[in-house]
């Protein structure tokens, strides 16, 4: 691929809103959303790919990072293709991914980061409370399980949270994760301003 996709990443721990303001900011021109969750979703199993995507994740095992970019990758092409993406107007938005230094190495020659919006919630107990209350709303009973929350969120603070070291202060906007959705999604889209008047 000769040109990398200008890309925002949202970032934050599960519960923190990512997925929310991913999906509202992709409604808008100029923008495509791609949650890594949906990406697993929408798999078709009986691909030879597919199928090793389900040896692990029937395991209860997480996906190798390999097999998840590889995944990713096609699911964004295949939208460039069928025009849902127009990566010459669009920047690409993402959540979910990468989860992990590895992954953002091997999406490096894909991806261009703009920007990393980390939707930051610093007291655990608003995020655990958030994701009881979300879960029993969206009848996902398991997720509404304390100690699921509670090992998710280790997994984030273990796995994911070193990436705002590896992108660097730089390209990092903080934000207050615990704000009315709506005045998240102002600082989100003060930042995107500023970011296109540099560019």
């Amino acid at each position: 691929m000769s040109k990398r996709y200008p890309t925002y990443l949202f970032f934050g721990a599960p519960g923190s809103g990512k997925g929310t303001q991913g999906v509202t900011l992709g409604t808008l021109p100029g923008f495509f959303h791609c949650a890594c969750g949906d990406v697993f979703r929408r798999l078709d199993t009986r691909t030879e790919l597919g199928q090793r995507f389900l040896e692990y994740s029937s395991k209860g095992e997480l996906v190798p990072d390999e097999i998840t970019i590889q995944l990713w990758r096609e699911s964004i092409q295949a939208a460039e293709a069928n025009g849902r993406f127009k990566p010459d107007v669009d920047y690409l938005l993402l959540d979910g991914i990468p989860r992990n230094i590895a992954q953002a190495r091997l999406m490096e020659d894909i991806i261009e980061v703009r920007h990393v919006f980390h939707l930051s919630c610093p007291d655990r107990e608003k995020i655990v409370a958030r994701l009881k209350k979300r879960a029993l709303k969206d009848n996902r009973l398991d997720d509404a399980n304390e100690e699921v929350i509670r090992r998710r969120l280790l997994a984030y603070e273990n796995e994911s949270k070193p990436l705002l070291e590896h992108y660097g202060p730089a390209l990092i906007t903080d934000i207050d994760a615990t704000q009315f959705p709506v005045k998240v999604m102002k600082d989100i889209l003060d930042r995107v301003v500023e970011d296109r008047k540099e560019s």
